[in-house]
């Protein structure tokens, strides 16, 4: 028995989400989910994001589909919020951050609207109050802007009126568009959305990083021409950094073969790149950024020949790579798979699990030492149900639908294993 397949882990994961799930609660505040200190309170001088408020609606609904008790009124609150203050009325979409006064930054990021469709897909599949009116909204919205049917692949960003967008499109935005058309697949019924998630993955990996040695081209220009040397001068930023990202890569991993596994649900053609890809992103995340300084962890960040850039350490970085693991291991059974696993989590426990300030550092250096290089604090949790939930579930359907499926830890939708 592996560490994948044992009861035993399935029940310290469970009682490690738990302690997530709770340290989660400190974030609510009346405008959704603030963003949470090193010590687990709200930061007072960062306006309310829509991306942490919109993440946090799908955790809760996940939490509410695991039972929690006071999960569900969560998720609701952050809904009402995402209905109530962070809409845009007159123009349409939702608002980058806002504060009680109103809105705090009026453009409008595909990254965080991306993350709205997927809180309103999990909300609907929780049969959260307001999900599927969220949801048709959130629809709406990404195929009226977001969505380039000629292109067959997302744009980045919008002003407030949605009259200019940039001339830029993002690796990391496409790819939590695959995540998000995944869930809104399962919970619409609608092959379109995989058909975009397959289109979207073809490009970004089968066809550019196949192609670079596996490694993750994040920045491309309005024809989809990679832009190699985007914010070489700035190699810190937190959406945008230069050059390869890899827990992208081990991200990817787990989503392509959870788009492999819709297809096939659905008696679908999957193509066997997907799991050859799968493999080569995963593989290059290793070779590129595991120890490359001889000390424990993943950098965050490489250059185009596999150098580390910024070699920080940040959590949702290792976090993304147990979720890769778990999805290779479940598709080919491949004992290296539950190895790295295994690693990946003493690593984790051994120097990102924070049992004083609550749920894990964000952020470490070199040394393994807590520092803010990159990032201040511990902004959500969104990240940490690919680690605590994904293990427990099947590739497809997607974690809320398979949830609500009754599927956590192979069981059928009746509670039989």
């Amino acid at each position: 028995m592996t560490w994948l397949t044992s009861p035993a882990h399935a029940r310290w994961l469970e009682a490690e989400a738990d302690r997530i799930f709770e340290f989660g609660r400190n974030a609510h505040v009346p405008t959704g989910f603030g963003w949470l200190s090193n010590s687990g309170e709200v930061r007072t001088d960062v306006p309310t994001q829509l991306w942490i408020t919109s993440r946090m609606v799908h955790v809760y609904s996940l939490a509410s589909l695991l039972g929690r008790p006071g999960a569900g009124a969560l998720a609701d609150h952050g809904i009402e919020a995402l209905q109530r203050v962070f809409w845009d009325a007159q123009h349409g979409g939702w608002y980058a951050s806002v504060t009680e006064g109103g809105p705090h930054d009026r453009s409008k990021p595909g990254y965080a609207h991306f993350f709205v469709l997927l809180a309103a897909a999990s909300a609907t599949a929780a049969r959260r109050p307001g999900g599927d009116d969220l949801l048709r909204q959130a629809i709406a919205i990404i195929e009226r802007y977001y969505w380039s049917e000629g292109e067959q692949g997302c744009l980045d960003s919008w002003d407030e009126s949605f009259s200019e967008t940039e001339a830029y499109r993002g690796g990391n935005v496409n790819m939590h568009a695959v995540e998000a058309f995944l869930v809104t697949a399962d919970v619409t019924g609608d092959q379109k959305w995989l058909d975009r998630a397959l289109a979207i993955s073809q490009r970004v990996i089968h066809d550019v990083a196949r192609k670079n040695e596996y490694r993750v081209v994040e920045h491309f220009d309005e024809s989809w021409q990679p832009l190699f040397d985007y914010n070489r001068d700035n190699p810190v930023h937190r959406f945008r950094a230069y050059g390869g990202t890899p827990g992208h890569w081990t991200e990817w991993s787990r989503l392509l073969l959870s788009l492999r596994a819709s297809l096939l649900a659905r008696g679908e053609e999957a193509p066997e790149w997907l799991v050859t890809d799968a493999r080569g992103v995963f593989d290059a995340a290793i070779r590129d950024a595991w120890e490359p300084d001889g000390k424990p962890g993943f950098v965050y960040t490489v250059d185009w020949n596999g150098k580390p850039v910024v070699r920080e350490r940040i959590r949702w970085v290792v976090v993304e790579a147990m979720g890769g693991a778990a999805a290779l291991h479940q598709v080919t059974g491949e004992s290296r798979y539950d190895a790295w696993y295994q690693r990946f989590w003493d690593y984790a426990r051994t120097y990102l699990m924070d049992f004083d300030g609550g749920s894990w550092h964000q952020e470490l250096d070199p040394d393994n030492n807590v520092t803010s290089e990159v990032w201040d604090g511990k902004p959500d949790i969104y990240h940490l149900m690919h680690c605590l939930v994904v293990p427990r579930l099947p590739l497809a359907p997607a974690m809320a639908p398979a949830l609500a499926a009754g599927l956590l830890d192979g069981r059928d939708d009746n509670g039989r294993s």
